[in-house]
């Protein structure tokens, strides 16, 4: 099995990793962007993998290394090496992460009193941070100390959204590598050819999966809470955007009570406005390539409802809704950002 390529359509950060350890170039901090779900941590222990792979050759080195061999392109996955950490049992391979909302200071801590020893059998040790924009201000700073002063013979690797979501020090220190959102095509067409499923489930599951292959999985899996088609269809009813009429006539009490729901499910709150968000996509869409929606299950719905509404109105309440996912991002107030989500969708007129 390649270990590299068994991460779905990221080849310009695979690419990138496969140089530098076939240069034998490795950093002392990589640094993966991107959403989740789409193949930085498993980048990550494949990368880890590769630096301590017992199936290469010897070759001379750089001193980077403790003896004669060098990484390779790609683990072999059945050494011991590679096999101990599959299984996450190897003492130099220390994964980090967020303990509840937050990485903190103690965690790095730990990390460093780690870090003033030597590995015990790697030869190049791996610290993967994930999520690292949980960081907390101070756990942030002692990890900054880490990378001002790197360790012999270790590697760090942070993931996280975004470089701005960290200390601009933090990104300078750190070589950083994007992956990005995985097509919707390849999703659906990794759901119907690896996992069985009939094309319009692909097509929905791919849609609310916004680019992560692991979003798209979890939500296919039978008896998974939530069933995620079913509330789709519950949150569109609630939210009253099957209705052709204008949201401002719904009573107001029913858009607050909604955000506070909404407010409480904080783990699924951006997939479910992504769900809305490709709803109203549809609408606009059925107007010009109806062979070309998402929610093809709800054909019929879209096709009067479309007829109902402008575009310029659809837009809107798009924008609205983008709005909100962005204020959410600068950690506003969740329910009242939610309340004037609501608010403002109801003031568009049809």
């Amino acid at each position: 099995m390649s270990w590299f390529k068994s991460i779905i359509d990221q080849k310009k950060p695979i690419r990138l990793l496969k140089n530098i350890l076939l240069n034998s170039t490795i950093p002392s901090a990589l640094l993966f962007t991107g959403t989740d779900g789409i193949g930085k941590s498993t980048a990550a222990l494949a990368f880890a993998m590769a630096c301590n792979c017992e199936g290469g050759e010897a070759k001379p080195n750089n001193g980077q290394f403790a003896d004669e061999y060098l990484p390779v392109a790609d683990p072999c996955g059945c050494c011991r090496s590679c096999m101990k950490i599959q299984s996450g049992n190897h003492p130099d391979i220390i994964r980090v992460e967020p303990s509840g909302n937050f990485i903190k200071i103690r965690q790095i801590r730990d990390i460093c009193n780690t870090l003033s020893l030597k590995p015990y059998e790697a030869r190049l040790r791996i610290i993967i941070i994930s999520d690292a924009q949980a960081m907390n201000p101070q756990a942030a700073n002692a990890l900054l100390k880490v990378l001002e002063e790197p360790p012999e013979r270790t590697i760090l690797i942070l993931t996280s959204l975004q470089t701005f979501d960290l200390l601009p020090t933090i990104v300078s220190r750190c070589q950083n590598i994007r992956f990005s959102p995985i097509p919707r095509e390849k999703i659906e067409t990794f759901l119907i050819e690896k996992r069985g499923l009939n094309a319009e489930d692909a097509a929905i599951f791919s849609a609310m999966a916004n680019g992560s292959i692991a979003k798209a999985l979890s939500m296919t899996i039978k008896n998974s809470q939530p069933n995620w088609i079913c509330l789709r269809d519950r949150v569109l009813n609630v939210i009253g955007l099957e209705q052709t009429d204008s949201l401002s006539l719904q009573p107001i009490i029913i858009f607050l009570l909604f955000a506070e729901r909404l407010s409480k499910n904080k783990e699924i709150i951006q997939d479910l406005l992504e769900i809305i968000k490709t709803y109203l996509r549809d609408l606009i869409i059925y107007k010009y390539s109806p062979e070309k929606i998402v929610n093809k299950d709800l054909i019929l719905k879209i096709q009067y409802i479309s007829r109902k509404i402008s575009v310029k109105s659809l837009l809107s309440q798009i924008e609205v809704i983008q709005t909100a996912q962005k204020d959410m991002k600068a950690n506003t107030n969740l329910r009242l950002t939610l309340e004037i989500m609501m608010l403002r969708l109801a003031m568009v007129s049809p």
